[in-house]
């Protein structure tokens, strides 16, 4: 009979874009149970992936009576199950799934740090999850920091003790699928026919960015260092895919106005296959002001694209300066407007950095690498 292994994150989202594939594999070896909010969409991602789940009421911000609630839910539940391991993923999921698991007496307790919104936090706000953070580290028997910056800042803050923190592998929570995210699937014709699409010049060479439009991935900076830049060069485009999240980290008026107006910025919205976005553009810009070890760099990297990031834990472990991207300093809007220029004006170190950026994902951070080295860990916790 195979152990239970419970997952949980606070929205299935992340289950299907920070783990994807993941926990089908673990089924191999695990009873595999998923555990996030929205129940039908999580129930369509528990048969894709051929999972259990179970749906619990999370939600993104702070809510104590609603998690207390969750906390009670989620103990029943695992003194029903018996887990042999509760693994958790994003702070809600995490504080929770913890606490629940802890007071249920579950003996491998883990944790996923994957970034850190604490880090954009001030005053009662920053103190009230600093708290929250140890109490999840405390109620757990091993997290993993998903990168070396990660890592070290958890240390620094004094979170919990070292002797609790590995990271698996290089980093990365999950590693990229290099045979999906390969630009040999796309060819010339389907690469012209997007931009034809979105009308984007087929000449134009073409930014993207991939993720959420919020402040905190830098969209403000990415608009008013693209807009200095278009008034120069006439062609360039911006192509944003993702959503924005007015409710929880809202871009400035201005931002918001030039992405409508500006001609040369093109919004497209989600999109479930970021690859044919990807194929058709020329660079990726992520100005982002923390993360843990960004999806969105390694799956630009594997697609053949160089990247601007700034100089932040994850980012600046998958980028090297002028190897396979640059990297400049967070929310820095001239820093930013000359590294794109540079890249547009510079066809030799374009050129140079291109030819890298995939053969450096493949080296590192292919996702069975990343499996296998979680499996692994699973299997030494339960001896």
């Amino acid at each position: 009979m195979k152990p239970t292994l419970i997952r949980i994150t606070t929205v299935p989202i992340s289950l299907e874009k920070l783990l994807e594939g993941q926990l089908a594999y673990m089924s191999n070896y695990f009873e595999v149970i998923a555990i996030s909010a929205e129940k039908e969409r999580l129930e369509n991602y528990g048969e894709k992936e051929k999972v259990r789940v179970f749906p619990l009421e999370l939600t993104r911000k702070i809510t104590p009576i609603k998690d207390i609630a969750a906390v009670f839910k989620l103990y029943r539940f695992l003194k029903k199950e018996k887990p042999s391991i509760v693994h958790t993923h994003t702070p809600k999921a995490g504080i929770v799934g913890m606490t629940a698991a802890w007071f249920a007496g579950v003996p491998n307790r883990l944790h996923t740090v994957a970034g850190l919104p604490l880090m954009e936090a001030t005053g009662l706000k920053r103190q009230v999850l600093n708290f929250v953070e140890k109490l999840t580290y405390r109620f757990a028997t091993k997290v993993y920091p998903n990168s070396i910056g990660l890592y070290d800042f958890i240390i620094t803050e004094r979170f919990t003790k070292p002797s609790k923190l590995s990271i698996i592998g290089n980093g990365s929570s999950n590693g990229i699928d290099t045979d999906f995210f390969n630009p040999i699937r796309f060819s010339e014709i389907d690469n012209i026919s997007l931009r034809d699409k979105w009308k984007i010049p087929k000449d134009n060479f073409l930014f993207i960015f991939v993720g959420r439009l919020v402040k905190d991935k830098g969209i403000n900076e990415l608009i008013a260092a693209f807009s200095m830049l278009s008034e120069l060069k006439n062609n360039i485009s911006l192509l944003l895919v993702g959503p924005f999240e007015n409710d929880l980290d809202p871009l400035l008026p201005e931002t918001l106005v030039n992405i409508e107006k500006n001609p040369d910025i093109y919004s497209v919205g989600y999109q479930n296959d970021v690859r044919p976005y990807f194929a058709t553009a020329d660079a990726l810009v992520f100005p982002s002001y923390r993360e843990g070890f960004p999806n969105v760099v390694m799956q630009a990297g594997a697609m053949g694209l160089p990247s601007i990031v700034t100089d932040i834990n994850g980012c600046n472990e998958i980028i090297q300066n002028k190897m396979n991207g640059l990297i400049i300093p967070p929310k820095n809007i001239d820093e930013l407007f000359k590294a794109m220029k540079l890249i547009v004006e510079d066809p030799v170190l374009y050129s140079n950095i291109k030819k890298v950026a995939r053969k450096n994902i493949e080296k590192k951070y292919n996702r069975k690498q990343i499996w296998e080295s979680l499996h692994e860990e699973y299997k030494r916790l339960e001896k």
